[in-house]
């Protein structure tokens, strides 16, 4: 699996969680909002992505979750 891949599988499952936030009977905060932007903007936002010897991801920061 490369880098990338690996990066929007964890962020996919990481929007997945959050999408009741945006669900139409729910009014999501700004800062959920701006979380789930930054998730989506991951890709691009972090050109320098990259797996170690162990395979884990380098090169990125996750964002915060908000309460």
């Amino acid at each position: 699996m490369t880098a990338l891949k690996m990066l929007r599988e964890i962020r996919n499952k990481m929007l997945l969680k959050t999408d009741w936030w945006v669900l139409p009977d729910r009014t999501p905060t700004q800062s959920q909002l701006d979380y789930r932007k930054a998730l989506r903007d991951l890709p691009a936002n972090f050109p320098n992505v990259a797996l170690n010897e162990n395979g884990d991801l380098t090169g990125v920061t996750w964002p915060e979750k908000p309460e």
